[in-house]
């Protein structure tokens, strides 16, 4: 079971949960998912923030799915983007919402700017770990 509180004593967040309560026996700790194509290449050109944020959401989606988990099971994400502008992590933390990954994001969750990634040319990179039944 997984339970979400934001209490009234912090600030209202972007759709996020300040708190996430996990009851599960056994959590599956997923490495970053980075903006790879099947064949090791990092997707879209350089700026392209559309591109490869909808390549790691398709990344998170199947290894999700090898877990055995969904998004909705999901206790904790942290999303990585280069970028110094709030504009730019912005509209990166909307496009994973618009996303069929979007239940993700509703529990514990952190949008960091980062200087740079681990591959050339990576501007996106998301974490996750989910809560498994039995």
């Amino acid at each position: 079971m997984i339970s979400k509180l934001n209490p009234d004593t912090v600030h209202e967040t972007a759709g996020y949960s300040h708190v996430t309560i996990s009851t599960a026996g056994r959590l599956a700790h997923l490495a970053g998912q980075c903006p790879l194509d099947l064949s090791g290449k990092v997707v879209g050109g350089p700026g392209d923030y559309t591109s490869q944020t909808a390549q790691v959401i398709a990344n998170c989606l199947a290894v999700l799915t090898a877990a055995g988990a969904t998004p909705d099971d999901v206790v904790r994400s942290v999303i990585y983007v280069v970028s110094p502008e709030p504009a730019v992590l912005a509209a990166v933390w909307d496009q994973l919402n618009e996303s069929p990954l979007a239940p993700a994001f509703t529990t514990a969750s952190t949008l960091v700017g980062v200087a740079s990634l681990g591959y050339t040319g990576q501007l996106v990179e998301v974490d996750l770990t989910a809560a498994l039944a039995g």
